[in-house]
């Protein structure tokens, strides 16, 4: 069983190497921190992570080909993973649409963007002319890296859409589908496959990482609090399919939106985070994070990916999964 941490890039740099510095040594394989619009940059961040750790594998989660321009991209993640020594993972996808719209982009053919994106990635890793003339891309016989890799980085890709998850399938080496809520998984898993199936590939050998929310804490009511946080500022953005899932509407989060985004009122936000929006992630104690987990186990799942906020006190949240969740489930294994 695989073990990964996730977290938002809202933290001082230094706290993100404590952070990884202690996953590294609770037995967490992979760090992965996001690149948010107008938080700090993940590429920064991550260069620091890398040169305070050791083994554990680094990632963004995620980039994507509209803020940053592909060629950006390889150059960011072959110097990541050369700064790593070979640890570093290109997460990647077309980015939220809602945070895009902030600075007047508009992400016309995300998927076709996303997959001439990974392809054109991939020929920069192989050392070769990544000339395009694509939907998205339209490159010359000039676009090529003028060094030479440490080797071809692994993609990830982010994904929430049936299209999206099925490219996982097809074209990338790892998944990072959002789940909400965890239970989501069982629908995520056939789209990937259906993927996979198109091209002859086995879906058993891609890294699918079951990215899930989680706060955890001795104080139940600390950990839905930081949960309920993450719920108010991002449930907005949810697609209709996961919605869907949970038994709400867009309408549900109206007013919550209108309190974070217009009335910067957190505590009003997180007042009207209702028990059915509490189920997008995993709230509570110990055993409330293993109930859950088992879960997604049963259906299959061979790598756990934990993401923010993890909990209210997030170096006791890492050290205490790391003493009663990893070993668990990896002795359970």
């Amino acid at each position: 069983m695989k073990f990964s941490l996730r977290l938002n890039n809202d933290h001082p740099v230094a706290d993100y190497v404590k952070f990884a510095q202690l996953a590294e040594s609770a037995g967490f394989d992979q760090f992965w921190v996001s690149n948010d619009l107008f938080l700090k940059s993940a590429p920064v961040i991550l260069t620091a992570v890398a040169l305070g750790t050791t083994s554990i594998e680094i990632g963004t989660c995620i980039l994507n080909p509209y803020t940053l321009n592909p060629a950006e991209i390889a150059m960011v993640a072959a110097t990541l993973d050369e700064v790593s020594g070979g640890r570093f993972n290109l997460g990647l996808s077309s980015g939220a649409d809602d945070f895009l719209g902030w600075i007047g982009i508009s992400a016309q053919k995300p998927r076709t963007a996303v997959v001439e994106t990974v392809f054109a990635v991939h020929e920069l890793f192989a050392g070769h002319r990544a000339a395009a003339d694509g939907k998205f891309l339209c490159w010359t016989d000039e676009a090529y890296l003028r060094f030479k890799p440490r080797r071809r980085v692994p993609i990830y890709l982010g994904a929430m859409s049936p299209k999206m998850l099925a490219e996982i399938g097809r074209i990338a080496d790892g998944g990072l589908p959002l789940l909400f809520p965890p239970e989501h998984y069982a629908n995520v898993l056939p789209y990937i496959r259906q993927g996979a199936a198109r091209v002859g590939r086995d879906a058993a050998e891609i890294d699918i990482a079951a990215c899930v929310w989680c706060s955890v804490s001795e104080d139940k009511a600390a950990a839905d609090d930081a949960l309920k946080e993450k719920i108010a500022y991002y449930g907005h953005t949810l697609s209709p399919m996961i919605l869907e899932q949970l038994g709400l509407t867009r309408e549900a989060f109206e007013e919550i939106e209108q309190a974070v985004m217009v009335e910067d009122a957190i505590e009003k936000a997180k007042s009207l985070v209702t028990e059915p929006m509490m189920q997008i992630g995993i709230a509570g104690t110990i055993p409330d994070l293993i109930a859950r987990l088992e879960k997604l186990v049963k259906m299959g799942v061979n790598h756990i990916s934990l993401g923010p906020p993890i909990g209210p006190d997030i170096p006791a949240a890492i050290e205490t999964i790391g003493r009663q969740v990893i070993p668990y489930f990896r002795d359970e294994k």
